[in-house]
């Protein structure tokens, strides 16, 4: 079930944030991650953000956070992962937006492989400032197909 985010969320979706950036960014120093994370645990309120919960069990599995329609990030449990929750939760953002943009760390091909199959295509490369890692800019428009 998708739903969005509450204040009680908070633990869980830190949780989720800090061991999935840490498993999916090998070559990002793990400091950079632990050192982000009050930053990122501050900004949750200014965000939309929507969690997948089970239904039986009531854990969260996945969220995506947006700031209005950049998509900050979307996590998947490793054990979630590649059993349809991103697609689901990446459905629901495209029924509430007509646009979307994101950015996508370029050694990170199993995210840009996601992105690219839901349709977002690259606009321009970047560095990130935190990481000096390359990047992707990514867009999506409803109607907009490769």
């Amino acid at each position: 079930m998708i739903r969005k985010f509450t204040k009680n969320d908070s633990e869980q979706v830190m949780k989720i944030w800090l061991e999935t950036n840490i498993e999916a960014h090998s070559f990002v120093p793990q400091e950079y991650w632990r050192n982000s994370y009050a930053k990122v645990k501050e900004m949750l309120p200014e965000a939309q953000i929507f969690v997948f919960e089970d239904e039986k069990t009531k854990e969260l599995l996945g969220f995506i956070g947006l700031m209005k329609n950049y998509i900050a990030g979307i996590f998947i449990v490793q054990a979630g992962q590649s059993q349809g929750i991103g697609k689901a939760l990446m459905d629901y953002v495209k029924k509430k937006y007509t646009s979307l943009t994101l950015t996508v760390y370029q050694k990170n091909s199993r995210a840009l492989a996601f992105y690219q199959r839901e349709n977002f295509s690259i606009q321009a490369e970047s560095t990130d400032n935190g990481t000096k890692e390359k990047e992707f800019i990514m867009s999506w428009k409803r109607g907009e197909s490769k």
